[in-house]
Order: structure tokens, then C-alpha cells, then sequence
């Protein structure tokens, strides 16, 4: 009797140990959250893909909301948000589009990569892990290991019906988004060569746009909305 008490025991021991190193899609999300949340910014590359359409540049962001993108591809584009100024430069059209982004507006895009973006995140989306929570290879063929987690909308007003975010496993930092509307259609975002911390100055989200640019305010919607 004495020996299946102490059996039970260490039994009783490992399960609880066990239990304690089970990581959860929800905490681990949580803990990615918590990266970000020790960014003050970062910067780094960004390639965006849409149907047919694959864009190429460089992005930066500053807490809390500071958010610059410059393209390559298509040329001289920039997309600018400053907290509550969403500014888009087409060189193509010589257009400047401005929209008033109000607080309450869902995180979309390359705003989910982070604090504020993350923290909305957990709050309207359900995470669970893809296939668990060791890493897996990137996509099929590929030597890049990360964690795999789908977030599925908790009400029908959000912007993706699920969001799949493929992270590093060893620095917790994001590198691709993929979002699926509820139309089907899918936008993915994927983010390399971060560097974090580096000092980035305010000045960097001021945007000049050219002289001879149409200017176009509250082209998605009405400040009133």
C-alpha cells in the first residue's frame, strides 16, 4: 500500500508539472503581446500581397500609433498614419488621399504588428493554435521555423472574418499576417529584417506631399461615421 501511496504521489507530481508546462494559443498570444508592448518602435521590410497584387517596401512604426510605409514597388508610394491622420501618396495618379481615422476604428493591415494592434486583437478575435505550439516550417519546403496561430472573429463586425500570424519563435516578433475577409479575398502581410528600438524620431512620420498632388480628403468615410 505504502508504495502505490508514494506511485500515486509522484504520479499526482509529474501531472501537475506537466499541466504547469502546457502553453495555451491564448497566453502565448498574450506573451507576443507583451514584446511588442517593450517596442517603443521598429523598422524593417514589408512586402503586402492582394489578389494579383504584390507591393514592396520599407516600414516603420512608433508607439503608440506612429505608422510609415514607403514603397519600392509600386514606386514613391507612402502610406502615412499618425494616430489619427491616415495619409496615402499615389504617384500614379498624383493623388493624396486623407482620412480622419477615429479611435474606435478595427486595427487592419500592418497596424496589428503592434502593441495597439495586438491588444485589439486579442480582445475581438478567438486565437488557437494552427498545429500546436512547437514551431513548423514557414510554408512547405521551407527551412524558416515558426508558431502558428488562426484567430477567429468573436462578432461580425470586424474587418477578417479569421486572421492566421505566423510567429518567430526565438525574438516572439511577427512575421506574416494573413487576413481573410468576409468576402474571401485575402490580403497577406509579411515583415523582415525588423529591427527594434532604434530611436526613430517623430520627425519620420512627417509626410510632404508634392506641390503638384490633387489633394482628396475622407475619401473611405465621413468624420461623423
Amino acid at each position: 500500500m505504502k508504495r502505490l501511496f508514494f506511485a500515486f504521489l509522484l504520479l499526482n507530481g509529474l501531472f501537475v508539472l506537466y499541466a504547469q508546462e502546457i502553453i495555451t494559443a491564448e497566453r502565448y498570444l498574450e506573451s507576443v503581446a507583451e514584446t511588442y508592448g517593450n517596442i517603443r518602435d521598429y523598422e524593417g521590410r514589408i512586402i503586402i500581397r492582394s489578389g494579383n497584387s504584390t507591393m514592396y517596401g520599407t516600414v516603420n512604426h512608433l508607439v503608440p500609433s506612429f505608422l510609415r510605409i514607403d514603397f519600392t514597388s509600386p514606386a514613391s508610394q507612402v502610406i502615412l498614419y499618425d494616430g489619427n491622420l491616415l495619409t496615402i501618396y499615389l504617384p500614379e495618379y498624383q493623388a493624396v488621399l486623407n482620412q480622419v481615422i477615429s479611435g474606435s476604428r478595427r486595427p487592419s493591415g500592418a497596424s496589428m504588428a503592434t502593441a495597439q494592434g495586438l491588444l485589439l486583437l486579442r480582445r475581438n478575435y478567438v486565437p488557437a493554435f494552427v498545429t500546436g505550439p512547437a514551431p513548423v516550417p514557414m510554408e512547405p519546403g521551407s527551412n524558416e521555423l515558426v508558431v502558428k496561430l488562426r484567430l477567429t472573429r468573436r462578432a461580425g463586425s470586424e474587418n477578417f472574418r479569421e486572421i492566421f500570424l505566423d510567429i518567430a519563435p526565438d525574438t516572439k516578433l511577427i512575421r506574416r499576417i494573413e487576413g481573410r475577409t468576409i468576402t474571401d479575398s485575402t490580403v497577406r502581410f509579411d515583415f523582415s529584417e525588423i529591427r527594434t528600438n532604434q530611436g526613430i524620431p517623430e520627425q519620420r512620420f512627417i509626410y510632404d506631399s508634392p506641390a503638384s498632388a490633387n489633394l482628396y480628403n475622407n475619401f473611405l468615410f465621413r468624420d461623423s461615421e
